[in-house]
């Protein structure tokens, strides 16, 4: 099963919408950036906000699956103040809480927090980009706000980016309008293009162009892997940081550009467009709804030979990646057991019978590194067979292979901290199984309570903690012991950002890998502590799945 599709099969919920806004001072701010002035506001923690900053043209017309082309100039003051439109989407995952005032094609802006007070402080700077599977996801979600972590001294940045169909179409005639006779890739292409931008004009906002740390969560960590082993975007990094997920088979793999070629040809098909020419003429809504249709299309980066010359393991291995500090990690319950187990109780015997059927040839092998003696058993297995899949070995190899190459400092996390309850008005909502909440107006509890989930952090969960963004979530009741994690994976996060090293007084001792098998991770949660890695057996078994 393709990423895409687990992710829909564990977040496909309602979405919720909820309002969630800074409290601003009422005070204004401005920075003059390459294309014009900028008038930004100040939050009551003094912390200067500026939102829906374009970094390059409106994607439209004939921009549409072009590489961004730089933002136009403006005369007078350019109110930023509002987040932009979010990217063309729909609305798949519960878990995203927007605060932009709906989607569209013209959507290739930024946002900026800084603490800045002169705006020459020369500061780090965190640029962030948001997960979602490549087919949704905004910058104006409240769990990315970037306030917490410019409140420690940090530029923070979050950056739209393409979508779906409209970031990620290969084509033959898109390859040959190309120098480089290549296509796709458009979405990567604007996070290299905000990453220019961030080169170019960040000193107006008091941050150091030299010190930039780029981070995401899933898609957005996946990103985070392909910008470090791009040839374009490698030289504008000083630091990375990954939560759950990189380019690596299985996980989000690119396609070859034959590969991409057809699947846009197969789409062309579909919306009945014969040439490109057609292709641009219709509506961004009318290409959105073929490609959200179940198989509408296939959402993959794309080997181009432009932006991705090679696969990410054959770039890593041969050590031509941004050679920078890397922190990254995974959470303790990506997929819950159900994933694997499907419909079948997790006792031993049902186990082993899907083992069996899902490694036919390796089952022995499999049962031995996830083993299955009784249900406890079967749920920490299941659990863990079902995340190393979807992506944790993907994350494991690419801190991997860097660790080996690089020649610099490689961090290793596991984030295992459980959900809380949820607030009194989600009390009759049903929790999804990585982040996503069904609730409606007419709701009530269900007749009898559903299956529970596997114990520890689901997917996407600790994207608040890091980032400092609890109080952005009122779904949860967060607890003082929810808010002391946070703390310290913030300043963990934080300090990495300052100085390529997280440790810091107060915190537990983190030491980087090690070896290159990765011996050493910091365990955050109910208690953060170092700890030795026991999974090294399970990822070199899925290297010999993988790597074929």
């Amino acid at each position: 099963m393709r990423l895409i599709n687990l992710f829909m099969a564990i977040q496909l919920v309602v979405s919720i919408p909820l309002g969630i806004a800074n409290a601003q001072s009422g005070k204004t701010a401005q920075a003059k950036v390459v294309n014009g002035l900028l008038e930004g506001t100040v939050e009551t923690s003094g912390t200067k906000s500026f939102k829906g900053v374009p970094f390059a043209k409106p994607p439209v017309g004939e921009l549409r699956w072009k590489a961004p082309q730089p933002a136009e100039n403006w005369t007078g003051v350019k109110k930023a103040d509002q987040f932009s439109k979010s990217p063309m989407q729909a609305r798949v995952f519960g878990d995203m809480m927007f605060r932009s005032p709906g989607t569209g094609e013209d959507c290739l802006y930024l946002n900026v927090w800084t603490p800045a007070k002169t705006m020459k402080e020369k500061l780090p700077v965190l640029v962030y980009f948001y997960g979602g599977g490549y087919v949704a996801g905004d910058g104006s979600e409240g769990r990315y706000d970037g306030e917490a972590m410019a409140k420690t001294g940090i530029v923070s940045l979050t950056v739209n980016y393409r979508l779906g169909v409209f970031g990620f179409m290969a084509h033959p005639e898109l390859s040959k309008e190309t120098s480089y006779k290549g296509s796709g890739n458009y979405g990567l292409l604007d996070q290299y293009a905000a990453l220019k931008w961030v080169r170019e004009n960040i000193a107006a906002f008091g941050g150091d162009p030299n010190r930039v740390t780029i981070a995401g969560e899933s898609a957005g960590s996946i990103s985070v892997s392909a910008q470090m082993a791009s040839p374009l975007s490698k030289g504008l990094i000083a630091g990375a940081i990954g939560e759950s997920g990189a380019m690596i088979k299985p996980t989000l793999a690119p396609l070859t550009l034959e590969e991409a070629e057809k699947n846009g040809v197969a789409f062309a098909e579909k919306v009945k467009a014969g040439s490109l020419a057609e292709l641009r003429g219709l509506s961004a809504e009318e290409l959105l709804k073929v490609a959200a249709a179940p198989g509408g299309f296939r959402t993959a980066a794309t080997i181009d030979g432009y932006f991705l010359p090679k696969t990410l393991n054959e770039i890593f291995e041969a050590g031509e990646q941004a050679k920078v500090p890397l922190l990254a990690g995974w959470n303790s319950a990506e997929m819950p057991y159900q994933a694997f187990m499907r419909a079948e109780k997790p006792t031993p015997e049902a186990y082993a019978k899907r083992v069996k059927e899902d490694f036919p040839d390796q089952f022995e092998q499999v049962l031995k590194l996830y083993p299955g003696t009784n249900e406890a058993e079967v749920v920490k297995s299941a659990t863990a067979l079902a995340s190393d899949r979807f992506i944790a070995y993907s994350t494991w190899k690419w801190m991997d292979l860097h660790a080996k190459t690089a020649g610099k400092a490689t961090y290793r996390y596991l984030f295992s901290k459980s959900k809380p309850p949820m607030t009194k008005e989600f009390a009759n909502a049903t929790t999804g199984l990585a982040g996503g909440v069904t609730k409606s107006a007419d709701q009530k509890a269900p007749a009898a309570a559903p299956a529970p989930i596997s114990e520890g952090a689901p997917h996407a969960f600790e994207i608040e903690y890091a980032m400092g963004n609890l109080d952005k979530n009122p779904v949860y009741a967060w607890t003082a012991q929810d808010h002391q994690i946070s703390k310290t994976m913030l300043t963990y996060f934080s300090n990495f950002i300052k100085t390529g090293d997280p440790n810091g007084a107060g915190l537990s001792k983190w030491a980087p890998i090690s070896k290159p098998e990765g011996a050493n991770f910091m365990n955050i949660g109910l208690k953060t502590q170092s700890e030795k890695a026991t999974d090294l057996e399970r990822y070199r078994f899925m290297d010999q799945l993988y790597s074929k």
